[in-house]
């Protein structure tokens, strides 16, 4: 392929991959190769991005059948031949799933789980898999691959736990990916590598085969992308009911017809956008010149909301915001549950508990931000404390939002720029520094990120839309409204 034609395949959104294979200017086949390329080049070689964990073995073969049935009677269904790469704690028949743990190393599912069986009946093609905060935790680093450098600095962080997704999206290795958030997975990286990245609302997309599902909730499987367009495309097809996964009885009724059809760029004319001023991101220093930086671009974004035609309430204020989500606690019992629950769907797991993984001589390998979320000790009053302090936050959101009268609440992705790599493996270790929490603290409401700038150092910023309750269609919305009105994306110039 030429270089000129390599150049032409850069930024493929879906409906660019449909057009494409319709009019011939490439196959599925031909479009595999070239993020095959871009991967060894990039990924392997040259920057080292380190954002893939593992390629599938099949995927050419698999295109190539895609090329065959769409010669003889058409696309087998509205993502045909649009090629992502997955978070490697989703399972993948033929595949294995490593969480990024030596723990893991070998472990190969037989089974792909409920939600990435419904993007590849719909056509999409499994490329690989993505590095991650080890065993979905933090940053991404991890005993079995190091860390994953962020695509507009090979020095900083790509954020976690999903960065090899939120690079790999960046750097063009993919069309589309997936990601996984329980904290800020999904935001966090989508934000520091400059693309798009959503996590539903908590039912709507199915966790079985996932590792940290069910009886767990606040785990959500969740699209990223370049464009918020491919974000709903993408969300279509993954929504949907699963009685393996009882949280989905929660969205079963919830789901709206299409979430891209809903799409518009003047979504934002006349909607009431509340902002979020008051510092609240995981480990912030509001008087830092780092978060200074930040700060710039998202004031620029909160006007640029106002030229899109949005009525602005700035500042909102949530009582008590910080204090409330300082409560956060998690339940040892439950992702221990969760773990069971996952292994019990494989049978080549290395280990039928937690507690076996963690007296295991290779757990002493595993990093230090894993082996520390593993080793919370229950505290039911803590927990207890936290499942008030959930309550009353989602009281007091309804309370703001419908007092001024709120279609949407805005506020920054992340409060810092991404970090350095060499301080999140090195003591004092800093990890997911500034990042908001307030809707996986909350479970049930939607977050979208898109990008809304870059700071002084040419680091990019993100801007989230929080919403009501499965009150997703109208997030994408706002956030596609913004995009389109702005168009701050832009190719990593180490990438391109």
């Amino acid at each position: 392929m030429s270089e000129h034609a390599k150049s032409d395949l850069m930024e493929l959104t879906i409906a660019d991959v449909r057009q494409g294979l319709e009019t011939r200017r490439f196959t599925a086949r031909g479009l595999v190769d070239h993020y095959l390329d871009r991967i060894e080049t990039y990924d392997r070689n040259g920057p080292r991005l380190n954002s893939v964990i593992s390629l599938s073995e099949t995927v050419r073969d698999e295109a190539e059948a895609l090329d065959r049935t769409f010669a003889e009677r058409g696309a087998v269904g509205p993502l045909h031949g649009v090629t992502l790469l997955v978070k490697d704690q989703v399972d993948v028949a033929g595949m294995p799933t490593t969480m990024g743990s030596v723990l893991f190393e070998h472990h190969r599912p037989e089974r792909t789980s409920f939600a990435l069986a419904k993007l590849k009946r719909a056509g999409a093609l499994v490329l690989g898999k993505t590095t991650l905060g080890e065993l979905g935790a933090g940053d991404t680093h991890g005993s079995l691959f190091g860390s994953t450098k962020n695509a507009y600095d090979p020095l900083r962080t790509a954020g976690g736990s999903s960065g090899g997704s939120g690079a790999a999206v960046s750097a063009n290795f993919c069309t589309a990916a997936i990601g996984q958030e329980g904290f800020s997975s999904i935001r966090r990286p989508a934000a520091w590598n400059g693309i798009a990245g959503m996590r539903p609302t908590a039912g709507l997309v199915s966790r079985t085969g996932v590792y940290g599902g069910w009886p767990a909730i606040n785990g959500a499987l969740g699209p990223m992308a370049r464009s918020v367009s491919d974000l709903a495309q993408l969300l279509d097809t993954m929504v949907g009911y699963d009685d393996a996964d009882p949280l989905t009885a929660m969205g079963a009724r919830r789901i709206a017809p299409s979430y891209a059809a809903g799409l518009h760029k003047m979504a934002l004319k006349g909607a009431r956008i509340g902002i979020i001023r008051e510092s609240c991101g995981s480990g912030s220093d509001p008087f830092s010149e780092d978060f200074a930086k930040v700060d710039a671009v998202f004031d620029h974004a909160v006007e640029e909301l106002r030229t899109a035609g949005s009525t602005i309430v700035d500042p909102i204020v949530i009582p008590d915001l910080n204090a409330l989500l300082a409560t956060r606690c998690k339940s040892e019992t439950e992702d221990a549950e969760a773990f069971r629950f996952y292994v019990e769907g494989c049978k080549t797991s290395p280990f039928a508990t937690r507690e076996e993984a963690m007296t295991s001589e290779l757990f002493k390998a595993v990093s230090r931000g894993a082996q520390a979320r593993w080793r919370v000790v229950h505290e039911p009053k803590r927990h207890h404390a936290y499942l008030e302090a959930r309550e009353t936050l989602m009281i007091r959101l309804h309370q703001v939002m419908a007092a001024y009268e709120l279609d949407a609440i805005v506020h920054k992705a992340v409060e810092h720029q991404p970090t350095l790599i060499e301080e999140g493996i090195n003591p004092p270790y800093r990890d997911q520094t500034g990042a908001i929490h307030i809707n996986t603290f909350l479970v049930y409401v939607p977050s979208v990120v898109v990008p809304c700038g870059f700071t002084s150092d040419g680091l990019p910023v993100g801007i989230t839309f929080l919403g009501r309750p499965y009150d997703d269609a109208n997030m994408l919305r706002y956030a596609f409204a913004y995009e389109q009105a702005t168009h701050h994306r832009r190719i990593p110039s180490l990438l391109s």
